[in-house]
């Protein structure tokens, strides 16, 4: 097996990417000391915001529960003379996969729109599939209400058909239709801060600009909670596995690279129109290897404290050198190749353990890689 081992650097000033339930930006305790702490699926959310802009739309999927209004605008689009029949039949080929849906209780636009009890993970393409193959019933006047085994082992596998890119990488679980699962062919890890931290909070006022002057004072007082650290981020691709699903060789390095780029580039966005904290990593290592994928957030599990010479990014980026290093020498698992980026001197930092390169270059020579090995 191969996979891709990606390890980010990443400063973040004050800011609350990723709340808890009363609202304060999520922590942990590693080593024994506090440290910030975004979720994985937060962060997997803003990586998946960000590839339409790099794969088409027909080689993704949407989280929803109203698969069904979908499926039926799909049927009213082909076919207008079943726009009345649509959302029932929307429903029978949902329902033919085993998947349960609901009254409506959605206010607003979604009012009266019928939804899945729990949010699905469904290709574009399924979409599409599912409205032909309903459409298709239509025609052949098949039992909608009651579906025979035929018919829902049709839905069955229209809707398990090509399988969309980031469903893939991020898996996709139906409580009421098991088989129809896919194991997620990607990892990601919570990111910590490897500096510890201490919570903090911000007191405000709201000012009404239309109070008279005899009613001075604020109309809203307010705390919102942050922090400011360094995270340590972490994730890995199972390119055989990713490649095995997608069972096409240009799909899987375009997937590949995707998610390399998605992963550097995006942040979740809570708060940020209150912080404006988006920054972009101040180091990524990406290595290729044969035998497993290896996470090196030990590295940080004493916290690195501040020095009046040396940032915490810059000690950060030599223990994640030194450790990786250290990783290698002791259990000899050389990375088959790797690449390294560094913003400043920080490359050089890093240089020793790859390439240098900047991140269009790990676009392209990434690319070139993964496309030489599937050829070879």
């Amino acid at each position: 097996m191969s996979y891709l081992d990606l390890y980010v650097i990443q400063n973040v000033p004050a800011s609350n990417i990723n709340r808890d339930d009363t609202g304060n930006p999520k922590v942990s305790r590693y080593g024994g000391k506090l440290r910030a702490r975004v979720s994985s699926q937060s962060w997997k959310r803003a990586m998946r915001e960000m590839f339409p802009t790099m794969l088409n739309s027909d080689e993704l999927g949407v989280r929803t529960k109203m698969a069904a209004s979908l499926i039926a605008d799909a049927i009213d689009e082909k076919r207008p003379d079943l726009a009345s029949d649509a959302e029932a039949l929307a429903k029978a080929v949902l329902g033919a996969i085993g998947v349960e849906i609901k009254e409506s209780k959605r206010s607003g636009s979604d009012a009266g729109r019928d939804a899945t009890s729990y949010l699905i993970f469904i290709a574009h393409s399924e979409i599409q599939a599912l409205a032909d193959l309903a459409i298709q019933w239509a025609d052949d006047e098949q039992p909608i209400d009651k579906p025979t085994k035929e018919m829902k082992a049709e839905a069955q596998a229209a809707f398990h058909g090509k399988q969309a890119i980031d469903i893939a990488l991020f898996g996709r679980m139906l409580a009421d239709a098991p088989a129809l699962n896919t194991d997620a062919s990607s990892q990601v890890a919570h990111a910590i801060s490897v500096d510890q931290i201490t919570p903090e909070y911000d007191y405000f006022t709201a000012i009404d600009d239309c109070a008279s002057d005899d009613n001075a004072g604020a109309a809203m007082l307010d705390t919102v909670g942050f922090n400011s650290s360094t995270l340590y981020r972490y994730a890995n691709v199972n390119i055989d596995s990713l490649h095995k699903q997608l069972g096409d060789d240009a799909a899987t390095v375009q997937g590949v690279v995707a998610f390399v780029e998605a992963f550097v580039r995006s942040m979740p966005t809570g708060k940020q129109n209150t912080f404006a904290n988006r920054t972009l990593p101040s180091v990524c290592v990406a290595m290729i290897r044969d035998d497993q994928p290896i996470n090196a957030v030990d590295a940080f599990e004493k916290p690195v404290y501040p020095k009046d010479d040396v940032s915490i990014t810059e000690q950060a980026a030599a223990r994640l050198s030194d450790h990786l290093r250290e990783l290698q020498n002791a259990y000899g698992q050389t990375p088959a190749h790797a690449w390294v980026m560094g913003v400043g001197d920080l490359a050089k930092t890093v240089g020793e353990l790859g390439d240098v390169v900047t991140l269009p270059e790990l676009h392209n020579q990434l690319e070139q890689y993964l496309t030489e090995s599937f050829e070879g």
